[in-house]
């Protein structure tokens, strides 16, 4: 969220760089037919299919930003048999409500079946404990907090919950990329992100609440104003935190994007970051604070 201009690497400080003049920046216009793409087949999912069409689109979006952590996290040595496993076992725990399975259950299962193929993982004992570690985070990082939108999706007027979180999310994301590039001027967090400034979370906050404010004039009327102007704040917030978690993967592996399958936006993963944590902002929040469950 909230990128400016790439700083000068001979620069004494290049994160400290100033950005350059507003009329050298470009936008990269991929960004805007993915968006124009992607968004109408979304809202057509979200709103007009049955519960399982949003769990389909989550399995395969979640496989995909899941094999992109683990090809960044096992970027000297891929560990091909711990990839399959956390594969499998995120995929159980994103359809878990189409199944006889609770959540206790599956980590459970999950974590005996890291330690049977412990010994038949390759290197020093120190390496496998990591990297089944790794295969574990994993799971709760993109597996979890995806799950937590199926899981929205199964409350009443699930489908119009989703759309909001997603229009939210993608609300804060747009902004805090478009006043960041054209405005901003202060980093951020230049040790995890070199390219977030303070203009872009304020864009990012700003355009997260409109966003909010729009729905609940439109279809969110099932919360109060208040509540309304709080989530918005909130999940700009959680997405901003998003954002910099897996800045700070990126950055600790030493890659700019997680992947390149969406033109103009990187990885799957880049694209989910702030859904991850905003969907489980979001669904705690209303079943927690607002009380809303699957069977009031």
């Amino acid at each position: 969220m909230g990128h400016s201009p790439t700083t000068n690497p001979n620069s004494p400080c290049p994160a400290l760089a100033a950005p350059p003049p507003a009329s050298s920046r470009r936008f990269d216009p991929r960004r805007v037919y993915t968006a124009v793409i992607l968004i109408p087949v979304i809202y057509a999912v979200i709103r007009y299919l049955p519960p399982w069409g949003v769990t389909v689109i989550l399995l395969v979006v979640g496989s995909i930003a899941l094999m992109e952590l683990y090809r960044l996290a096992f970027l000297s040595c891929p560990n091909h048999l711990l990839t399959g496993v956390g594969l499998v076992v995120s995929t159980l725990v994103i359809a878990r409500h189409h199944l006889s399975v609770t959540l206790a259950d599956l980590l459970l299962i999950s974590a005996l079946a890291l330690l049977v193929i412990l010994p038949f993982s390759s290197g020093p004992v120190e390496h496998r404990l990591k990297n089944s570690s790794i295969t574990a985070l994993g799971v709760f990082y993109v597996g979890f907090t995806l799950s937590t939108l199926v899981s929205t999706r199964s409350l009443p007027s699930g489908e119009l919950l989703v759309f909001f979180v997603v229009l939210v999310t993608w609300a804060g994301d747009t902004g805090a990329y478009y006043v960041g590039t054209l405005w901003g001027r202060h980093l951020l967090a230049p040790t995890i992100s070199p390219k977030k400034t303070v203009e872009g979370v304020v864009g990012g906050l700003t355009l997260a609440v409109g966003a909010a404010l729009v729905a609940h004039a439109w279809f969110f009327h099932q919360f109060s104003l208040l509540d309304t102007l709080f989530l918005g704040f909130l999940l700009g917030g959680a997405g901003l935190l998003g954002d910099l978690c897996e800045s700070a993967i990126k950055r600790r592996v030493g890659a700019k994007d997680s992947g390149g399958i969406l033109p103009g936006h990187g990885g799957m993963l880049d694209r989910l970051d702030s859904l991850l944590f905003t969907g489980p902002t979001f669904y705690y929040y209303v079943t927690c604070v607002r009380g809303i469950s699957l069977h009031p």
